[in-house]
């Protein structure tokens, strides 16, 4: 028996992978997708998401891309997993998520089939999208460069492409290595940890998701969650997964805040010497 079956539920709802079907859709969120749906609308350009690790980046991202319909939008998500990219792997992995059939090496060629391409989906009315996580690797100048000089492809009255970038703050600093680029940020938005009530929220709308027709965690056992996770979404789930895990092997029905604390000084999370007056004892 797994800890979902001993729970009732039907898959585990705490996983780390990005999976829209459990994206929660808090305050914050939701404005942060308003603000870029209206920068992809109106093509401006270039618009940043900065947060810090864990805070809902990726999923943010993913569930964007779902919102992209074909009918409206040409979007591609471009993964950064490290920063030994070069500007022209960059261009041709632009170019082909975006449809460019036969790639050329050749960078002028390369340009000269993207801005062609981007031509066609402006003038089927569509609008051509590319968010870009893990930005922050994104490291060089030329690199930043190289994106200033995709924005410069346009028509009378628009731009032909618009970037989404996500990262963590230190993007921010990546941006300036070419200061005409940080200049043509038309949009920034920042992801912060949840509030006590959203971590609630946010804890029972992902049970809900995976199956739960009750409730799994006590009211004090969610508000140390909250305290030992600090809010970021990632830590969150990695508490309540184990603390889940932990309750099937102790047969505990329902998570109280002492397992709860157990799991968290596991994960090294919360410090054993903590005071009893803090949240961190609540029983």
């Amino acid at each position: 028996m797994s800890y979902e079956q001993f729970y009732n539920l039907q898959e585990q709802p705490f996983s780390n992978t990005p999976d829209p079907r459990f994206y929660y859709d808090t305050a914050q969120h939701s404005e942060t997708m308003f603000r870029l749906m209206y920068a992809i609308d109106t093509m401006k350009g270039l618009a940043v998401v900065i947060g810090d690790v864990g805070t809902g980046k990726t999923t943010l991202a993913r569930k964007m891309l779902d919102q992209l319909d074909d009918s409206h939008y040409e979007s591609a998500l471009l993964v950064i997993i490290h920063s030994a990219i070069t500007p022209g792997w960059l261009l041709r992995k632009i170019a082909m998520q975006l449809g460019v059939e036969e790639v050329p090496e050749e960078k002028v060629e390369l340009l000269s089939q993207l801005y062609q391409r981007l031509t066609q989906i402006y003038e089927e009315g569509k609008k051509a999208v590319v968010l870009v996580d893990e930005a922050n690797m994104l490291q060089g100048k030329d690199i930043m460069e190289e994106f200033r000089g995709l924005l410069n492809l346009e028509v009378p009255g628009s731009k032909l492409i618009t970037f989404i970038f996500f990262g963590l703050p230190e993007l921010e600093g990546q941006l300036a290595l070419d200061p005409p680029l940080a200049q043509r940020v038309a949009l920034k938005c920042r992801l912060t940890s949840l509030k006590l009530d959203t971590t609630k929220a946010y804890i029972r709308h992902r049970l809900k998701v995976a199956g739960a027709i009750r409730e799994l965690f006590t009211e004090k056992a969610l508000e140390l969650i909250h305290h030992c996770s600090q809010g970021i979404p990632r830590l969150i789930n990695t508490i309540c997964d184990n603390a889940l895990l932990e309750g099937y092997l102790l047969r505990r029905e329902l998570i109280e805040a002492p397992l709860v604390r157990d799991v968290a000084m596991d994960l090294g999370l919360l410090q054993a010497s903590t005071s009893p007056a803090s949240p961190a004892r609540i029983q």
